[in-house]
């Protein structure tokens, strides 16, 4: 009987190793990490299998697509027909036109056409951003529809959640999004702080129901009464306060007030995570007035997330990396890029584009900033510059290409972003616009240090090690 039982083991394990390596066969993409897996599967009994549905099945997509078809979740601008009157632009900005290519990638890729007529305006940090903001929502006559990851319950955050009672008060429908892993960054939190309130609060993927770290809502999107719109990389916060002694660790980043038609674009993107959220379809062609043109920018809303059939937002950079002609100037905050998005970089660079990165000096996450330091060695070698600038943090998230392009929004250049979380960006055609954001740039280039591929290989090997140890873990950061 013993050996039979242990024979019914042996088989048993065989064949999980059998089916698990024929897993991995068949759906793993990379064939090399397809022989990884099969080689783990096979030569670890019980623990090869074991770390392969644990660790290499990418459930993050599929969770996604589950709730996409199941209807929990309606995306993009069909979800809400009505009131659509805007129409797509009809040629490139003079001098753009070579950039058509970029175009034709977005229109294939997204679900929002290019929209003329849009005035986009930065604001930097809170001691800009929050007043303008504060000023639209205490001015809404109709909706406030807000949308954050992190919402703080500090000072900052107090005068919004005051903000958003009194117009709720006076009977403007104010409805608000907080990402229920983003809200737990304080105490108290904003659905305490509206408690009571006539303000409808919705939490993104509460934790009970499983416990997430990934598949988060990271968009920031107020619009006000359908007609004005606030977006970026800025969550709310005493930390976006960058005075001095208005925060101990004081996070630069930029935010951008939007008019126009894509405002109704924001809208839409809004609604669709507020029915994901509530369950509640809200397409009252009263949500989207007109909206005249309000600027000479050509603008298109980039919603992205794991559900989606493309990684958009992934390939609208590779697309204006190759389109790119003189100059490509990159600024984020947490910089981990894929395979493809080295090779687009290094590419660019050896067609005689100059390619320029900003990295924050003090990241406030130390796993990050080893692991981006790994990947610099490759660039370097390559000609792209590096610079590091000082501090405090600065979270701002910026690509510009050849001062006509910009990327803007809340996504940045890792895994987190460009995979597992959902973002909003917004492509932008206009000169005037990429032309102001490339001065900030500039002047940020001139008070930052550079790196050079010497002091990267001059790097201790201790320092070198912890480097590229972070750097495996880069899929999951």
């Amino acid at each position: 009987m013993d050996q039979i039982l242990w024979g019914l083991l042996i088989a048993a394990t065989a064949g999980l190793a059998l089916f698990s390596a024929g897993h991995a066969l068949l759906f793993k993409r990379d064939p090399r990490a397809a022989l990884g897996w099969i080689v783990i599967s096979l030569a670890l009994p019980l623990a090869g299998p074991f770390l392969y549905w644990t660790m290499g099945i990418n459930r993050i997509n599929r969770r996604a697509r589950h709730w996409l078809e199941s209807g929990r979740r309606l995306t993009g601008w069909a979800s809400f027909p009505e009131g659509r009157g805007e129409e797509a632009a009809e040629a490139l900005p003079s001098g753009a036109e070579y950039l058509s290519e970029l175009r034709a990638l977005a229109d294939r890729v997204t679900r929002f056409p290019l929209l003329s007529g849009n005035r986009i305006v930065p604001l930097q940090n809170g001691e800009n951003a929050y007043p303008a903001m504060l000023v639209a929502i205490n001015g809404a006559r109709d909706t406030v529809h807000l949308s954050t990851y992190i919402f703080d319950g500090d000072r900052t955050g107090r005068s919004f959640t005051d903000a958003l009672r009194s117009a709720a008060a006076r009977g403007v429908e104010v409805r608000v999004i907080v990402d229920s892993l983003g809200e737990k960054y304080s105490r108290p939190t904003a659905r305490r702080l509206l408690k009571g309130s006539r303000v409808r609060l919705g939490r993104f993927l509460p934790l009970r129901q499983g416990g997430y770290v990934n598949l988060r809502n990271h968009r920031k999107i107020l619009v006000v009464d359908g007609r004005k719109a606030f977006t970026g990389g800025m969550n709310i916060g005493d930390r976006h306060m960058t005075v001095v002694g208005a925060t101990a660790a004081p996070v630069v980043d930029l935010h951008f007030m939007v008019e126009g038609p894509v405002v109704a674009d924001l809208q839409r993107v809004f609604l669709g995570d507020w029915h994901f959220v509530t369950g509640e379809i809200l397409d009252d062609p009263r949500l989207f007035p007109p909206l005249p043109p309000a600027g000479p920018a050509l603008v298109r809303a980039v919603s992205d997330g794991p559900e989606k059939e493309f990684r958009r937002l992934h390939l609208i950079i590779l697309g204006a990396l190759a389109c790119a002609r003189q100059r490509v100037l990159i600024m984020t905050p947490y910089f981990i890029p894929d395979r493809p998005l080295v090779s687009a970089l290094a590419t660019t660079a050896l067609r005689g584009v100059e390619v320029t990165l900003v990295l924050p000096a003090r990241n406030n996450l130390p796993f990050v900033h080893w692991a981006s330091r790994a990947y610099l060695w490759e660039l370097l070698q390559q000609g792209i510059r590096v610079y590091y600038q000082p501090p405090p943090f600065v979270h701002s998230k910026l690509l510009l290409v050849d001062g006509a392009w910009s990327l803007i929004g809340s996504a940045n250049l890792d895994p987190r972003s460009l995979r597992l979380n959902f973002e909003l960006d917004l492509e932008v055609y206009d000169r005037e616009f990429t032309g102001l954001l490339e001065r900030d740039f500039l002047a940020t280039v001139a008070r930052s240090s550079e790196t050079t591929l010497a002091e990267m290989d001059g790097r201790p090997l201790p320092e070198r090690l912890r480097d590229c140890a972070a750097k495996l873990f880069s899929p999951y950061l």
